[in-house]
């Protein structure tokens, strides 16, 4: 299950020499017939050059191809990162016999370091020679950096399918995170319903996790339909289907998080609004204290409440009457009422689920996050050297 599970779509990788130890670090992802499509960007406002020219190509044509490479991120390289970023689309769209506009342009990898542009040059005809419906496994390979394993999702409904691969491990943090996902259909979407279908689709999936609040510069989600299942009168069987395939990546994402060990789910529910739940469940996903307990099992669910009540929205401080409070750590009660009930919860697992319910409206939210260890600090600490 992969990118090339519905039909008329082919991938391939190729090692270019990017990445050391001949490791795969250069991918296509192709709809053979005609495709519309739709992104979503990062809000960084420090972007990298890729994501300029991705940009410009949707308003000007509809994707039929992605090109990526790992290794490198193109991201404060300057006119020249640009130029390379065109350049990169310009021959991919040569090779494949199609306009230029109709490719888009995703990197990864390190940033401030110039695109290896004579390495991406020779191999990207490797990547077009191997591209087949069996090559998306390859291409969730080719786009991992930090990542300990590759990314595949599929979900099927009636005549059609939608699958995706992902990357992602370390820097991500909600709007969106440091994050490559493609995702493909072979369901008919119209332009204006590939936008809509996957900002919704975002928002309550990759917009949901964090593993340590820092916000990439070259995050993008990218959707393709082409239409080849010749179904386009099931909507809401597709909105469904897309949606899991996005939560599939995102936990996916968050379970493989740098250094973690412990995956940590959050539900805030009985919030006012559904903002006011988002705000607090980011608050708990994001707090180092929270975190830090996760890591060393320690059931201090005192910070779970500290971080619940520093949220906020664009509106001021989220509403929070501490007597209505509920807490709970893998479903044990630690918190009722405005008092502790002494119970000592079990977290010796590699999941801690903290559900917390505010008592005062019907509103709810999740978020996935991750603990933060000695190996997270280790991998960050040693980036560059």
């Amino acid at each position: 299950m992969s990118v090339t599970t519905p039909r008329g779509f082919v991938a391939g990788a190729a090692s270019s020499g990017v990445r050391r130890n001949g490791r795969k670090d250069l991918a296509i992802v192709r709809s053979l017939p005609p495709s519309t499509g739709a992104a979503v960007f990062t809000t960084n406002l420090v972007q990298a050059a890729p994501l300029h020219v991705s940009r410009s190509h949707l308003r000007s044509a509809q994707p039929r191809a992605v090109v990526v490479n790992s290794g490198v991120a193109n991201a404060l390289t300057g006119a020249q990162g640009e130029a390379d970023a065109i350049a990169t689309a310009d021959k991919t769209a040569a090779l494949l016999h199609l306009s230029p506009d109709e490719v888009l342009v995703l990197s990864t990898g390190l940033i401030g370091v110039p695109l290896p542009m004579d390495k991406i040059m020779r191999g990207l005809p490797q990547v077009v020679e191997r591209l087949s419906d069996e090559g998306g496994a390859d291409a969730a390979e080719a786009i991992m950096t930090t990542d300990t394993r590759s990314k595949v999702a599929a979900a099927s409904a009636g005549d059609f399918t939608v699958g995706g691969i992902a990357k992602g491990s370390g820097m991500i943090h909600p709007a969106l995170a440091t994050m490559l996902a493609i995702v493909t259909t072979d369901y008919a979407l119209h332009p204006d319903q590939a936008s809509d279908f996957l900002g919704a689709a975002v928002e309550s999936s990759f917009n949901r996790i964090s593993v340590d609040g820092d916000r990439s510069t070259n995050d993008a989600v990218i959707l393709l339909a082409n239409g080849a299942a010749g179904a386009s009168a099931a909507d809401e069987e597709f909105r469904s289907a897309l949606q899991r395939v996005c939560d599939d990546l995102a936990r996916q994402i968050v379970a493989d998080g740098e250094g973690a060990s412990v995956l940590i789910e959050i539900r805030v529910i009985g919030a006012d609004s559904e903002e006011d739940a988002v705000a607090i469940a980011r608050q708990i996903a994001t707090s180092s204290l929270v975190k830090t307990a996760a890591f060393g099992k320690d059931p201090n669910w005192g910070r779970v409440i500290a971080a619940a009540g520093s949220a906020s929205t664009g509106r001021g401080p989220v509403k929070i009457d501490v007597d209505q409070l509920a807490l709970s750590f893998n479903g044990t009660s630690l918190f009722e009422h405005g008092r502790p009930t002494g119970a000592k919860p079990g977290l010796d697992t590699s999941v801690l689920k903290i559900d917390l319910d505010l008592g005062i409206g019907t509103s709810s939210a999740g978020y996935l996050s991750t603990d933060l260890t000695k190996e997270y600090v280790r991998i960050n600490a040693e980036y560059t050297t």
